[in-house]
Protein backbone atom coordinates (compact mmCIF):
# COMPACT_ATOMS: atom_id res chain seq x y z
CA UNK A 1 0.00 0.00 0.00
CA UNK A 2 1.34 3.27 -1.08
CA UNK A 3 1.97 6.17 1.73
CA UNK A 4 -0.38 9.35 1.40
CA UNK A 5 0.55 12.64 1.65
CA UNK A 6 -0.83 16.05 1.55
CA UNK A 7 0.59 19.43 0.34
CA UNK A 8 -1.00 22.46 1.65
CA UNK A 9 0.39 25.57 -0.36
CA UNK A 10 -1.40 28.14 -2.53
CA UNK A 11 1.66 28.60 -4.97
CA UNK A 12 1.12 26.31 -7.55
CA UNK A 13 4.04 25.26 -9.89
CA UNK A 14 5.57 24.65 -6.95
CA UNK A 15 3.05 22.68 -5.35
CA UNK A 16 3.05 20.92 -8.63
CA UNK A 17 6.57 20.25 -8.67
CA UNK A 18 6.41 18.87 -4.80
CA UNK A 19 3.60 16.55 -6.10
CA UNK A 20 5.38 15.31 -9.58
CA UNK A 21 8.36 14.69 -7.20
CA UNK A 22 7.05 12.57 -4.46
CA UNK A 23 4.59 11.02 -6.76
CA UNK A 24 7.67 9.60 -8.49
CA UNK A 25 9.33 8.19 -5.35
CA UNK A 26 5.87 5.76 -4.67
CA UNK A 27 4.24 8.04 -2.40
CA UNK A 28 0.09 8.84 -3.28
CA UNK A 29 -0.03 12.73 -2.95
CA UNK A 30 -2.85 14.94 -2.84
CA UNK A 31 -2.93 18.48 -2.78
CA UNK A 32 -4.85 21.62 -1.04
CA UNK A 33 -4.41 25.43 -1.76
CA UNK A 34 -6.28 26.61 1.69
CA UNK A 35 -6.30 25.67 4.96
CA UNK A 36 -9.92 25.26 4.96
CA UNK A 37 -9.46 22.82 2.04
CA UNK A 38 -7.31 20.96 3.61
CA UNK A 39 -9.03 20.21 6.78
CA UNK A 40 -12.13 19.16 4.66
CA UNK A 41 -9.62 16.46 3.26
CA UNK A 42 -8.33 15.73 6.62
CA UNK A 43 -11.77 15.13 8.17
CA UNK A 44 -12.79 12.66 5.39
CA UNK A 45 -9.44 10.83 4.51
CA UNK A 46 -6.60 9.32 6.23
CA UNK A 47 -2.79 10.61 5.40
CA UNK A 48 0.39 9.33 6.63
CA UNK A 49 2.29 12.77 5.91
CA UNK A 50 1.18 16.19 5.69
CA UNK A 51 3.40 19.30 3.61
CA UNK A 52 2.27 22.40 5.00
CA UNK A 53 2.76 26.40 4.37
CA UNK A 54 3.24 28.02 7.61
CA UNK A 55 1.83 31.30 4.85
CA UNK A 56 -1.61 30.79 3.86
CA UNK A 57 -4.34 32.89 2.48
CA UNK A 58 -7.17 33.64 5.40
CA UNK A 59 -6.07 30.59 7.88
CA UNK A 60 -2.73 30.54 8.39
CA UNK A 61 -0.80 27.15 8.67
CA UNK A 62 -0.15 27.30 12.44
CA UNK A 63 -3.93 27.13 13.12
CA UNK A 64 -4.44 24.82 9.97
CA UNK A 65 -1.72 22.97 12.48
CA UNK A 66 -3.46 23.07 15.65
CA UNK A 67 -7.08 21.95 13.98
CA UNK A 68 -5.65 18.89 11.97
CA UNK A 69 -3.82 17.97 15.52
CA UNK A 70 -6.69 17.97 16.62
CA UNK A 71 -8.38 16.14 13.81
CA UNK A 72 -5.63 13.45 14.21
CA UNK A 73 -3.24 13.71 17.32
CA UNK A 74 -0.95 11.48 15.31
CA UNK A 75 -0.33 13.03 12.29
CA UNK A 76 3.02 14.14 11.18
CA UNK A 77 3.28 17.40 9.68
CA UNK A 78 5.61 18.79 7.97
CA UNK A 79 6.44 22.68 8.15
CA UNK A 80 7.41 24.60 4.84
CA UNK A 81 8.80 28.24 5.74
CA UNK A 82 9.72 31.31 4.21
CA UNK A 83 13.72 32.36 4.36
CA UNK A 84 14.08 34.40 7.65
CA UNK A 85 10.69 32.24 9.10
CA UNK A 86 12.37 29.58 11.00
CA UNK A 87 11.39 30.89 14.62
CA UNK A 88 7.71 29.95 13.27
CA UNK A 89 9.10 26.83 12.21
CA UNK A 90 10.45 26.22 15.86
CA UNK A 91 6.99 27.19 17.19
CA UNK A 92 4.93 24.97 15.03
CA UNK A 93 7.10 22.39 15.92
CA UNK A 94 6.23 23.03 19.60
CA UNK A 95 2.73 22.84 18.96
CA UNK A 96 3.49 19.49 17.30
CA UNK A 97 5.11 19.40 13.88
CA UNK A 98 7.76 16.90 13.48
CA UNK A 99 10.00 18.77 11.41
CA UNK A 100 10.40 22.04 9.37
CA UNK A 101 11.67 22.84 5.47
CA UNK A 102 12.80 26.55 4.37
CA UNK A 103 11.58 26.91 1.04
CA UNK A 104 14.42 26.89 -1.47
CA UNK A 105 15.07 23.22 -0.62
CA UNK A 106 16.05 21.08 -3.64
CA UNK A 107 13.70 17.90 -4.35
CA UNK A 108 16.50 14.99 -3.36
CA UNK A 109 16.25 16.94 0.13
CA UNK A 110 12.79 16.90 -0.02
CA UNK A 111 12.81 12.97 -0.49
CA UNK A 112 15.14 12.79 2.43
CA UNK A 113 12.83 14.70 4.98
CA UNK A 114 9.74 13.53 3.77
CA UNK A 115 11.54 9.54 4.21
CA UNK A 116 13.01 10.25 7.61
CA UNK A 117 9.52 10.77 8.60
CA UNK A 118 7.58 8.15 7.71
CA UNK A 119 10.53 6.08 8.88
CA UNK A 120 9.93 7.69 12.17
CA UNK A 121 5.97 6.94 12.14
CA UNK A 122 6.28 3.68 10.88
CA UNK A 123 8.15 2.68 14.05
CA UNK A 124 5.93 4.58 16.35
CA UNK A 125 3.24 2.64 14.38
CA UNK A 126 5.28 -0.74 15.62
CA UNK A 127 5.58 0.66 18.87
CA UNK A 128 1.54 1.40 18.90
CA UNK A 129 0.87 -1.74 17.74
CA UNK A 130 3.02 -3.81 20.25
CA UNK A 131 1.13 -2.06 23.49
CA UNK A 132 -2.20 -2.97 21.48
CA UNK A 133 -2.26 -6.24 20.75
CA UNK A 134 -1.34 -9.22 23.00
CA UNK A 135 1.53 -10.61 21.93
CA UNK A 136 2.47 -14.28 22.09
CA UNK A 137 6.12 -15.79 23.71
CA UNK A 138 6.90 -16.93 20.43
CA UNK A 139 5.23 -14.41 17.80
CA UNK A 140 5.85 -16.48 14.58
CA UNK A 141 3.37 -16.53 12.25
CA UNK A 142 4.11 -20.32 10.33
CA UNK A 143 1.63 -22.30 10.54
CA UNK A 144 3.22 -25.37 11.95
CA UNK A 145 2.41 -28.97 10.78
CA UNK A 146 2.69 -31.30 7.79
CA UNK A 147 -0.35 -33.54 7.80
CA UNK A 148 -2.87 -33.53 5.03
CA UNK A 149 -5.38 -30.89 6.46
CA UNK A 150 -2.78 -28.15 7.74
CA UNK A 151 -1.19 -28.33 4.06
CA UNK A 152 -4.71 -27.22 2.84
CA UNK A 153 -5.16 -24.58 4.91
CA UNK A 154 -1.80 -23.58 3.79
CA UNK A 155 -2.66 -23.70 0.74
CA UNK A 156 -6.01 -21.42 0.98
CA UNK A 157 -3.74 -19.10 3.04
CA UNK A 158 -1.66 -18.24 0.29
CA UNK A 159 -4.63 -17.82 -2.14
CA UNK A 160 -6.73 -15.50 0.50
CA UNK A 161 -3.70 -13.65 1.00
CA UNK A 162 -3.20 -12.56 -2.71
CA UNK A 163 -7.00 -10.88 -2.34
CA UNK A 164 -6.07 -7.51 -0.26
CA UNK A 165 -9.72 -6.71 -0.06
CA UNK A 166 -11.38 -9.61 0.83
CA UNK A 167 -13.31 -10.81 4.10
CA UNK A 168 -12.08 -13.74 5.80
CA UNK A 169 -13.75 -16.07 8.47
CA UNK A 170 -11.66 -18.68 9.96
CA UNK A 171 -13.38 -21.44 12.09
CA UNK A 172 -12.03 -23.89 14.36
CA UNK A 173 -12.12 -24.76 18.18
CA UNK A 174 -10.16 -22.74 20.61
CA UNK A 175 -6.41 -22.96 20.58
CA UNK A 176 -6.40 -24.26 17.20
CA UNK A 177 -4.41 -21.10 16.46
CA UNK A 178 -7.05 -18.91 14.55
CA UNK A 179 -5.06 -15.86 15.30
CA UNK A 180 -1.80 -17.12 13.73
CA UNK A 181 -3.79 -17.64 10.53
CA UNK A 182 -4.68 -13.97 10.56
CA UNK A 183 -1.27 -13.22 11.17
CA UNK A 184 0.02 -15.37 8.33
CA UNK A 185 -2.57 -13.80 5.52
CA UNK A 186 -1.81 -10.72 6.35
CA UNK A 187 2.24 -11.30 6.07
CA UNK A 188 1.67 -12.87 2.52
CA UNK A 189 -0.47 -10.14 1.50
CA UNK A 190 0.44 -6.40 0.02
CA UNK A 191 -0.85 -4.91 3.75
CA UNK A 192 2.01 -6.62 5.15
CA UNK A 193 3.61 -3.52 5.76
CA UNK A 194 0.84 -1.62 7.45
CA UNK A 195 -0.71 -2.75 10.39
CA UNK A 196 -2.58 -5.93 11.84
CA UNK A 197 -4.55 -5.18 14.96
CA UNK A 198 -6.23 -7.75 16.44
CA UNK A 199 -9.29 -7.21 19.07
CA UNK A 200 -10.65 -10.06 20.80
CA UNK A 201 -14.94 -9.41 20.89
CA UNK A 202 -15.61 -11.66 23.85
CA UNK A 203 -13.03 -9.67 26.61
CA UNK A 204 -14.10 -6.16 25.85
CA UNK A 205 -16.91 -5.32 27.39
CA UNK A 206 -20.60 -4.47 25.91
CA UNK A 207 -19.96 -0.71 26.97
CA UNK A 208 -16.39 -0.19 26.04
CA UNK A 209 -16.70 -2.19 22.67
CA UNK A 210 -18.14 0.60 20.40
CA UNK A 211 -15.80 3.53 21.19
CA UNK A 212 -12.70 0.77 21.15
CA UNK A 213 -13.90 -0.24 18.04
CA UNK A 214 -14.77 3.00 16.24
CA UNK A 215 -13.19 5.92 18.74
CA UNK A 216 -14.86 8.91 19.72
CA UNK A 217 -14.57 13.20 19.32
CA UNK A 218 -13.79 14.84 22.41
CA UNK A 219 -16.50 16.12 24.53
CA UNK A 220 -18.44 12.85 23.21
CA UNK A 221 -19.52 11.86 26.38
CA UNK A 222 -18.67 13.15 30.10
CA UNK A 223 -14.54 11.61 30.34
CA UNK A 224 -14.03 12.04 26.63
CA UNK A 225 -11.76 14.70 27.20
CA UNK A 226 -9.80 14.14 24.40
CA UNK A 227 -10.10 12.35 20.82
CA UNK A 228 -9.56 8.77 20.56
CA UNK A 229 -8.81 6.73 17.37
CA UNK A 230 -10.75 3.25 17.32
CA UNK A 231 -9.24 0.04 16.08
CA UNK A 232 -10.49 0.63 12.67
CA UNK A 233 -8.67 3.73 12.35
CA UNK A 234 -5.42 2.15 13.69
CA UNK A 235 -5.51 -0.41 10.73
CA UNK A 236 -5.94 1.87 8.09
CA UNK A 237 -3.88 0.39 5.18
CA UNK A 238 -3.72 -2.90 7.18
CA UNK A 239 -5.90 -5.95 8.34
CA UNK A 240 -8.38 -6.02 11.81
CA UNK A 241 -8.66 -9.61 13.09
CA UNK A 242 -11.74 -9.70 15.01
CA UNK A 243 -11.95 -12.22 17.35
CA UNK A 244 -14.78 -14.63 19.03
CA UNK A 245 -16.75 -12.34 16.52
CA UNK A 246 -19.72 -14.14 17.65
CA UNK A 247 -19.79 -12.69 20.69
CA UNK A 248 -20.41 -9.05 19.38
CA UNK A 249 -23.58 -7.66 20.47
CA UNK A 250 -26.04 -7.20 17.88
CA UNK A 251 -26.73 -3.60 18.14
CA UNK A 252 -22.98 -3.17 16.81
CA UNK A 253 -23.22 -5.53 13.80
CA UNK A 254 -25.20 -3.65 11.93
CA UNK A 255 -22.36 -0.59 11.99
CA UNK A 256 -19.72 -3.68 11.12
CA UNK A 257 -21.49 -4.63 8.14
CA UNK A 258 -21.66 -1.09 7.00
CA UNK A 259 -17.99 -0.74 7.51
CA UNK A 260 -18.07 -3.60 5.25
CA UNK A 261 -20.02 -2.13 2.19
CA UNK A 262 -18.33 1.38 2.52
CA UNK A 263 -15.15 0.85 3.79
CA UNK A 264 -16.42 4.03 6.33
CA UNK A 265 -17.01 4.56 9.28
CA UNK A 266 -17.56 7.81 12.03
CA UNK A 267 -16.17 7.93 15.36
CA UNK A 268 -18.92 8.34 18.17
CA UNK A 269 -19.96 11.98 18.45
CA UNK A 270 -18.55 12.65 14.71
CA UNK A 271 -20.36 14.31 12.52
CA UNK A 272 -18.85 13.37 9.43
CA UNK A 273 -17.67 9.66 7.92
CA UNK A 274 -14.12 8.66 7.90
CA UNK A 275 -12.87 6.84 4.35
CA UNK A 276 -10.79 3.61 5.52
CA UNK A 277 -9.06 0.80 4.01
CA UNK A 278 -8.88 -1.87 6.19
CA UNK A 279 -9.41 -6.00 5.46
CA UNK A 280 -11.35 -7.53 8.31
CA UNK A 281 -10.55 -10.99 9.34
CA UNK A 282 -13.01 -12.57 11.83
CA UNK A 283 -12.82 -15.79 13.62
CA UNK A 284 -15.28 -17.75 16.17
CA UNK A 285 -15.19 -21.00 17.85
CA UNK A 286 -18.65 -21.35 17.66
CA UNK A 287 -21.10 -22.78 14.67
CA UNK A 288 -22.14 -18.82 13.33
CA UNK A 289 -24.74 -20.37 10.80
CA UNK A 290 -26.40 -21.45 14.61
CA UNK A 291 -25.61 -18.03 16.05
CA UNK A 292 -28.29 -16.93 13.07
CA UNK A 293 -30.66 -19.55 13.40
CA UNK A 294 -30.48 -18.91 17.25
CA UNK A 295 -31.12 -14.89 16.57
CA UNK A 296 -27.62 -14.23 17.67
CA UNK A 297 -26.36 -13.19 15.02
CA UNK A 298 -27.35 -11.43 11.67
CA UNK A 299 -27.40 -13.42 8.60
CA UNK A 300 -26.23 -10.63 6.16
CA UNK A 301 -23.44 -9.85 7.99
CA UNK A 302 -23.13 -13.75 8.21
CA UNK A 303 -22.96 -14.11 4.42
CA UNK A 304 -20.88 -10.72 4.27
CA UNK A 305 -17.94 -12.26 6.72
CA UNK A 306 -17.59 -15.57 4.66
CA UNK A 307 -16.42 -14.54 1.34
CA UNK A 308 -13.33 -16.52 2.10
CA UNK A 309 -13.91 -19.54 4.75
CA UNK A 310 -10.55 -21.27 6.67
CA UNK A 311 -11.82 -24.28 8.58
CA UNK A 312 -8.98 -25.27 11.16
CA UNK A 313 -8.70 -28.60 11.99
CA UNK A 314 -8.32 -29.86 15.80
CA UNK A 315 -5.02 -31.34 17.04
CA UNK A 316 -6.82 -34.73 17.33
CA UNK A 317 -6.99 -34.94 13.65
CA UNK A 318 -4.11 -34.51 12.43
CA UNK A 319 -2.01 -36.82 14.72
CA UNK A 320 1.09 -36.75 12.56
CA UNK A 321 1.52 -33.04 13.29
CA UNK A 322 1.63 -33.65 17.59
CA UNK A 323 5.57 -34.62 17.71
CA UNK A 324 7.07 -32.33 15.53
CA UNK A 325 4.86 -29.22 17.41
CA UNK A 326 6.00 -30.86 20.61
CA UNK A 327 9.76 -30.76 19.49
CA UNK A 328 9.09 -27.57 17.77
CA UNK A 329 8.24 -25.82 21.49
CA UNK A 330 10.94 -27.86 22.98
CA UNK A 331 13.43 -26.02 21.05
CA UNK A 332 11.93 -22.96 21.82
CA UNK A 333 11.55 -23.43 25.53
CA UNK A 334 15.59 -24.49 25.64
CA UNK A 335 16.28 -21.28 23.85
CA UNK A 336 13.43 -19.50 26.77
CA UNK A 337 15.01 -21.19 29.50
CA UNK A 338 18.53 -22.09 28.85
CA UNK A 339 17.95 -25.51 28.93
CA UNK A 340 19.81 -28.42 26.73
CA UNK A 341 16.64 -31.06 25.82
CA UNK A 342 17.18 -33.41 23.10
CA UNK A 343 13.81 -35.45 23.00
CA UNK A 344 11.44 -37.54 24.35
CA UNK A 345 11.29 -41.02 25.93
CA UNK A 346 9.40 -43.93 24.42
CA UNK A 347 6.80 -43.58 27.08
CA UNK A 348 6.12 -39.84 26.75
CA UNK A 349 5.90 -39.86 23.18
CA UNK A 350 3.65 -42.45 23.38
CA UNK A 351 1.75 -40.51 25.83
CA UNK A 352 1.72 -37.23 23.64
CA UNK A 353 -0.08 -39.30 20.59
CA UNK A 354 -2.43 -40.77 22.50
CA UNK A 355 -3.82 -37.81 24.22
CA UNK A 356 -6.90 -36.01 22.50
CA UNK A 357 -5.72 -32.48 23.36
CA UNK A 358 -8.73 -30.62 24.41
CA UNK A 359 -7.23 -27.60 24.53
CA UNK A 360 -5.65 -28.05 20.93
CA UNK A 361 -2.50 -26.29 19.82
CA UNK A 362 -2.54 -23.66 22.77
CA UNK A 363 -2.58 -27.08 25.40
CA UNK A 364 0.43 -28.74 23.83
CA UNK A 365 2.49 -25.35 23.96
CA UNK A 366 1.49 -25.29 27.41
CA UNK A 367 2.15 -28.88 28.41
CA UNK A 368 5.91 -28.38 26.89
CA UNK A 369 6.76 -25.62 28.32
CA UNK A 370 5.90 -26.82 32.03
CA UNK A 371 7.59 -30.13 30.91
CA UNK A 372 11.15 -27.81 29.70
CA UNK A 373 10.82 -26.46 33.43
CA UNK A 374 10.45 -29.58 35.51
CA UNK A 375 12.69 -31.16 33.14
CA UNK A 376 16.51 -31.39 34.94
CA UNK A 377 17.94 -33.36 32.19
CA UNK A 378 18.14 -33.91 28.39
CA UNK A 379 14.83 -36.25 28.29
CA UNK A 380 11.21 -35.45 28.63
CA UNK A 381 10.08 -37.82 30.47
CA UNK A 382 6.40 -39.22 31.08
CA UNK A 383 6.91 -37.78 34.80
CA UNK A 384 6.88 -34.29 32.89
CA UNK A 385 3.44 -34.21 31.61
CA UNK A 386 0.02 -33.43 33.66
CA UNK A 387 -1.14 -36.21 35.52
CA UNK A 388 -4.22 -35.85 32.63
CA UNK A 389 -2.05 -36.75 30.10
CA UNK A 390 -0.70 -39.93 32.19
CA UNK A 391 -4.60 -41.35 33.17
CA UNK A 392 -6.50 -40.32 30.11
CA UNK A 393 -7.07 -44.28 28.47
CA UNK A 394 -6.00 -44.74 24.75
CA UNK A 395 -7.56 -43.27 21.92
CA UNK A 396 -8.80 -46.92 20.90
CA UNK A 397 -8.71 -49.62 23.41
CA UNK A 398 -10.39 -52.60 21.72
CA UNK A 399 -10.66 -54.61 24.63
CA UNK A 400 -12.81 -52.63 26.67
CA UNK A 401 -14.99 -52.00 23.91
CA UNK A 402 -15.89 -55.51 22.71
CA UNK A 403 -16.18 -57.09 25.96
CA UNK A 404 -18.82 -55.53 27.11
CA UNK A 405 -21.91 -57.41 28.54
CA UNK A 406 -25.25 -56.05 28.78
CA UNK A 407 -25.09 -55.36 32.26
CA UNK A 408 -21.76 -53.32 31.82
CA UNK A 409 -23.45 -51.01 29.22
CA UNK A 410 -25.20 -49.50 32.30
CA UNK A 411 -22.01 -48.78 34.14
CA UNK A 412 -20.15 -45.55 34.12
CA UNK A 413 -16.74 -45.11 32.34
CA UNK A 414 -14.90 -45.15 35.35
CA UNK A 415 -16.52 -47.97 36.57
CA UNK A 416 -15.69 -49.78 33.34
CA UNK A 417 -12.62 -48.87 33.11
CA UNK A 418 -11.75 -50.39 36.87
CA UNK A 419 -13.28 -53.78 36.38
CA UNK A 420 -11.19 -54.32 33.17
CA UNK A 421 -8.13 -53.02 34.92
CA UNK A 422 -8.84 -55.38 37.97
CA UNK A 423 -9.43 -58.45 35.43
CA UNK A 424 -6.27 -57.65 33.63
CA UNK A 425 -4.41 -57.52 36.69
CA UNK A 426 -6.28 -61.07 37.63
CA UNK A 427 -5.18 -62.49 34.33
CA UNK A 428 -1.78 -61.83 34.68
CA UNK A 429 -1.53 -62.68 38.74
CA UNK A 430 -1.10 -59.28 39.47
CA UNK A 431 2.36 -58.66 37.31
CA UNK A 432 1.47 -54.65 36.93
CA UNK A 433 4.49 -54.45 33.88
CA UNK A 434 2.49 -57.09 31.66
CA UNK A 435 -0.91 -55.90 32.85
CA UNK A 436 0.34 -52.40 31.51
CA UNK A 437 1.90 -53.09 28.47
CA UNK A 438 -1.67 -55.09 27.44
CA UNK A 439 -3.53 -51.88 28.38
CA UNK A 440 -1.51 -49.93 26.85
CA UNK A 441 -0.76 -47.80 29.34
CA UNK A 442 2.51 -46.93 31.36
CA UNK A 443 3.23 -48.44 34.71
CA UNK A 444 3.70 -45.20 36.01
CA UNK A 445 -0.35 -44.62 34.77
CA UNK A 446 -1.02 -48.09 35.87
CA UNK A 447 0.16 -47.13 39.35
CA UNK A 448 -2.40 -43.83 39.34
CA UNK A 449 -5.44 -45.65 38.23
CA UNK A 450 -4.47 -48.24 40.93
CA UNK A 451 -4.08 -44.91 43.52
CA UNK A 452 -7.39 -43.74 42.44
CA UNK A 453 -9.70 -46.02 42.49
CA UNK A 454 -8.43 -47.76 45.59
CA UNK A 455 -7.27 -51.20 44.36
CA UNK A 456 -5.18 -53.32 46.24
Amino acid sequence: MKERILIVDDEEDLTLGWSRCLSKAGYEVKTASSGEEALEILKHEIFDLVLLDIRLPQMDGMTVLSHALEIDPDLLVIMITAHGSVQSAVDAMRIGAYDYLSKGFDLEELKVVVKKALDMHKLKREVSQYKLNEQRLYPDIAIFGNSPKIRSVKELIKVVARTPKTSVLIQGESGTGKELVSKAIHKLSTRADKPLIAINCSAIPENLMESELFGYEKGAFTDAKNMKKGVFELAHGGTLFLDEISSMKLSLQPKLLRILETQSFRRIGGTSDIKIDVRIIAATNQNLKQCVDNGTFREDLYYRLKVMVINLPPLQERAEDIMPMAKMFVEQNNREFSKNITGFSDEAEQLLVNYNWPGNVRELKNVMERAAILCQGEIIAADHLPIELRTTPPKENKTITTSLSNNEEELSLQEIEQKHIIETLHKFDGNKSKAARVLNISRSTLREKLKQYGIA
